[in-house]
């Protein structure tokens, strides 16, 4: 018995209930992200498009809630299957109906599903195991919901060219099975440790769906709120600054994605998931050696360098798009695979940043990102979607870069930690 505490194997940190978080993850962020544009582009203009998936990130942002009623009523297991019931209800619901308020309604239903269902999980850890196991722990569980993001876009691939009703019922379906284990491997646990916890550990996806259990677990307190005039000031402004920038292009873009992949280079949906499931395949590989990266180099120079890679992909993109170079078709698909790998780098550097810049506490520090990365995603996609609408799809493409270049010329006079070449969080993705 402490053999295995002092060196325990990978088994001893994985639970059953991981699995209803990558079946979780199949749909909501594998199927979901790929078969929703599309159902909503058949009747509806590209702004509605950029409506429905900004709502999604709305509802997203009960997050707070759903975590102090956890805490103070103790519904951690109510909170995990009542949100996968909500989820599978608004993906039956979005299957039937063909107007564009009740796919708002749903998509804000489901949004807020997703924050119920998942915000509970770091909850899960933290209540139950010590401190010293909960990074792993949810590295762990973000590797389920990454693997899950996967699987859910080859099975996407595979089915929206028959159908896209069947790929929402398939999600649906998926959901519910989540729900019954879910009830099978969970209990609410008994007291709470800590009602605050402090997990540094960099989301292991993204992009599509980044509404992972550790980014939705630290939110705003109103003490921070109180304090903001002190906590938005110096680096750690122009730090947030330039990320909502850089995630407000790149939402822009991905909000469309499948939709933008079709009409502007004629690739169909199937391939546009089987290509982003490649690379979101690819992206569970990088994240460590990101992690070693930043730790030698500092996270400052590994943001600037993923912000300059994924700007370059985007003008590439665009010009193909634009036809104003003579590259063939084929670069696309490689292009927007770069495109997503690079989040490894971008999320692993900013967790680091978050922590290092923060004029308040960790989680504060983590908090603000998070509202940054929730408030950018619903404003790229409310833009790109408009954008789109009034100019075409390349217009998309194009409010990305624009997004992008203001956030790595921001990036280039942000001021390193003095600190920052004896990294110490980086290296924990």
């Amino acid at each position: 018995m402490v053999l295995s505490r002092l060196q325990p194997t990978w088994w001893h940190r994985v639970e059953g209930w991981y699995l209803a978080y990558a079946l979780l993850g199949i749909s909501t962020a594998g199927v979901a992200p790929m078969v929703l544009p599309l159902v909503v582009s058949r009747s509806g203009s590209p702004a509605d498009v950029g409506l429905v998936m900004a709502a999604i990130s709305l509802g997203g942002l009960t997050a707070p809630l759903w975590g102090g009623l956890a805490e103070h009523y103790r519904w951690h297991r109510g909170l995990l299957v009542g949100g996968l019931c909500v989820i599978a209800f608004a993906f039956m619901a979005f299957a039937s109906v063909s107007s564009v308020p009740l796919w708002l309604g749903l998509a804000v239903i489901q949004g807020s599903g997703v924050a119920g269902a998942t915000t509970v999980a770091n909850l899960f850890v933290v209540e139950v195991h010590p401190q010293e196991e909960w990074d792993e722990r949810i590295g762990w569980l973000q590797t389920f919901y990454g693997s899950g993001q996967v699987a859910g876009m080859l099975l996407a691939a595979g089915i929206i060219q028959a159908s896209l009703e069947a790929g929402v019922w398939m999600a649906a379906g998926i959901t519910a099975l989540a729900v019954v284990l879910g009830w099978r491997t969970t209990r609410t646990p008994v007291a709470a440790v800590s009602p605050k916890p402090v997990v540094i550990h960099p989301v292991r996806h993204g992009d599509l769906a980044r509404r992972c259990p550790q980014q939705l677990y630290h939110h705003l307190t109103p003490d921070l709120v109180r304090q903001l005039r002190r906590v938005l000031q110096g680096p750690f402004r122009h730090f947030l600054l330039l990320w909502l920038c850089t995630l407000l292009g790149s939402s822009a873009f991905f909000a469309l994605y499948p939709v933008l992949m079709r009409e502007v280079f004629g690739i169909t949906a199937s391939l546009s998931a089987a290509a982003f499931a490649v690379a979101a395949g690819l992206r569970l590989m990088v994240y460590v050696p990101a992690g070693y990266w930043s730790h030698r180099v500092g996270p400052t120079r590994v943001l600037r360098t993923a912000i300059g890679v994924r700007l370059c992909a985007m003008v590439v993109l665009l010009s193909l798009g634009l036809g104003s170079v003579g590259a063939p078709s084929w670069l696309v698909l490689p292009t927007v695979i770069l495109i997503a790998l690079s989040w490894a780098l971008l999320s692993v550097s900013s967790t680091a940043l978050a922590v290092r810049l923060s004029p308040v506490n960790e989680g504060e520090g983590i908090g603000m990102l998070n509202a940054v990365t929730a408030l950018a995603d619903m404003l790229g996609a409310r833009l790109g979607g408009w954008c789109a609408a009034r100019w075409g799809y390349n217009a998309a493409t194009g409010v990305a870069v624009v997004g992008l270049a203001v956030g790595f010329a921001l990036a280039l006079v942000l001021q390193p930690d003095p600190g920052e070449s004896l990294g110490c969080h980086a290296g924990q993705g």
